[in-house]
């Protein structure tokens, strides 16, 4: 972060330029790479000790701090830390937007009384060839949720084989 050092009625000395980048790296710590640039302004009103401080954020945002006290440390700690609470808010404003930018899969909940309809959604057509129980049994893929439509020579019937979760084969065969 640039920083620019103005001091009406007071000499900017190498020790107040240390004091203002010590007190502006709290805030940079906040705030990371989004702080561009910042203008901080000194002067004394009689007894006491007047700090302004403004800082220019990534997106226009400007944070505005403005402390008076007996010494320069304190004022300045005071206008930083003034700076830190408006930094965490447009923080968490960030984090908040950069969340919702995320697709967010939303289901529209459906009355519990209303009768669900169901759609029968065809997937693909099946060749039903005459095979044998046994012959279907060996064509059988080995995938675990694999299975086969065939018409069984025996019958005539159109049956299914497939494989179980134990392994084994199953066959459905419709009643005659």
């Amino acid at each position: 972060m640039r920083l620019t050092l103005t001091g009406r009625h007071v000499e900017i000395t190498p020790a107040i330029t240390r004091l203002v980048e010590r007190k502006m790296a709290r805030l940079e710590r906040v705030l990371n790479t989004r702080a561009v640039s910042g203008q901080v302004e000194l002067w004394p009103e009689k007894f006491r000790h007047v700090v302004e401080v403004h800082v220019h954020a990534r997106g226009g945002h400007m944070l505005k701090g403005r402390a008076v006290a007996t010494s320069w440390d304190e004022a300045l700690s005071l206008a930083v830390d003034r700076l830190i609470q408006q930094g965490k808010k447009l923080k968490g404003k960030w984090q908040e937007r950069t969340r919702e930018a995320r697709p967010v899969k939303r289901t529209i909940p459906e009355p519990r009384d209303a009768v669900r309809r169901r759609r029968v959604i065809r997937a693909r057509r099946y060749p039903v060839r005459p095979m044998s129980v046994e012959e279907a049994a060996l064509a059988l893929a080995p995938e675990p949720d694999a299975f086969l439509v065939f018409r069984n020579t025996d019958t005539d019937a159109v049956s299914v084989v497939f494989r179980r979760k134990d392994g084994d084969i199953g066959l459905i065969e419709p009643k005659a």
